[in-house]
């Protein structure tokens, strides 16, 4: 008997089980794979900023190096880098940043158990490979996976390649856009130290893997030394992050980024949130305490969210020719405003003053139509 059973042991689940542990309460981490923080699916950027909010010091382990400049590239070749030394955007390493917050929610009484899945909910707890566990709550933080017999809309095909290559630079990311190559995404290219990082690609109706394998001959000899296969989530948050007695966090709730599908921030405080709505609920078995979790969420987050999604829709939409244009009008001016203003962790901002909409809404509605209002509100 656990006052909470938390199915899912990346960021979200054991941020959730850290806060629900420290108000001694009982409560248990299951965790399908064989190893906290595997398969490692994310690109690992985040805000220093962003992982203080959610209660992490990174351990020299965690924590690579500050990435200095994104480089942003156009179908035809062009590009243009913003400096992001002030945003203070760090690459971590997932596999440790998870296992540390796992020993915070150690330390602080929870219970972590790997090799154990979640099977179904039963009218006193739950069932798992290894029987049945009673709990008060049950939290899914089982991450995309628990969306995809949902909405198969909201759900992109990716593929994440870590390699050794010479023509990967320390402290810069890339990104590509190239509708055709990736319809509704991008390619990537994450440093995780010179001459080694993470190559992805994510796109609408591709084959991922043929689709990297080209972009990454085109780009110059490369050893790969990991592959990783993920669905990403890119529609936002879900209606309900809490149905009955299932707490849902993270991914599962749909805490992503819908521009770039990535959520330590967004989703890590998904579970800071729940753990301590659902401890004040153990205390009171008042149920509004834990409908506060969303209501808290949507305060943070809802905003910049719906934007995200307007600015996705309005992304989506346009072919490689407007792409190329939108990149030969962004002028020194833009970029050294975002370098010196923008925020990693809301960054629409910076989206609206690369589309060029900023101060011409009129000539850019001809062009992508009515969503602009929205987004630019």
């Amino acid at each position: 008997m656990y006052d909470v059973v938390v199915a899912g042991g990346s960021i979200a689940g054991l941020l959730c089980a850290r806060e629900i542990a420290e108000k001694n309460n009982t409560v248990l981490v299951i965790e399908e794979d064989y190893e906290i923080g595997t398969p490692e699916h994310c690109g690992g950027l985040v805000s220093t900023k962003g992982l203080e909010k959610l209660g992490v010091i990174p351990f020299s382990k965690t924590f690579d190096h500050l990435i200095e400049f994104a480089t942003i590239n156009a179908p035809n070749g062009s590009s243009f880098s913003i400096n992001s030394k002030k945003q203070k955007v760090a690459e971590i390493s997932r596999r440790e940043l998870d296992k540390q917050i796992a020993h915070q929610a150690q330390k602080n009484g929870a219970v972590i158990k790997v090799r154990t899945s979640f099977q179904e909910l039963t009218k006193d707890g739950v069932r798992t490979n290894e029987g049945e566990i009673k709990c008060k709550i049950f939290v899914d933080a089982r991450g995309v996976s628990a969306l995809v017999q949902k909405d198969r809309e909201g759900i992109l095909s990716s593929a994440q390649y870590e390699i050794y290559a010479d023509w990967i630079k320390k402290g810069r990311v890339e990104v590509f856009f190239d509708q055709e190559k990736y319809p509704g995404f991008f390619a990537w290219i994450i440093p995780s130290g010179e001459g080694k990082g993470k190559v992805g690609v994510a796109g609408k109706g591709i084959k991922v893997s043929e689709v990297l394998e080209e972009f990454l001959e085109k780009k110059g000899k490369y050893s790969t030394i990991r592959k990783i296969f993920a669905p990403i989530w890119i529609k936002g948050p879900i209606k309900k992050f809490v149905e009955g007695k299932t707490v849902i966090v993270g991914d599962a709730a749909g805490q992503a980024k819908p521009t770039t599908s990535g959520g330590i921030y967004t989703s890590g405080m998904g579970g800071v949130l729940a753990g301590r709505a659902i401890s004040k609920f153990l205390k009171s078995n008042n149920e509004s305490d834990l409908e506060e979790y969303q209501k808290q969420w949507k305060k943070m987050f809802g905003e910049e969210f719906e934007k995200q999604i307007m600015a996705r829709k309005v992304l989506e939409r346009i072919d490689n020719n407007t792409i190329n244009k939108l990149f030969d009008s962004i002028t020194p001016e833009i970029t050294k405003e975002i370098s010196e203003k923008e925020d990693f962790d809301f960054h629409t901002g910076s989206i609206i003053k690369l589309l060029g909409l900023k101060g011409s809404v009129k000539t850019a509605q001809i062009i992508l139509g009515g969503e602009l209002k929205k987004l630019l509100k």
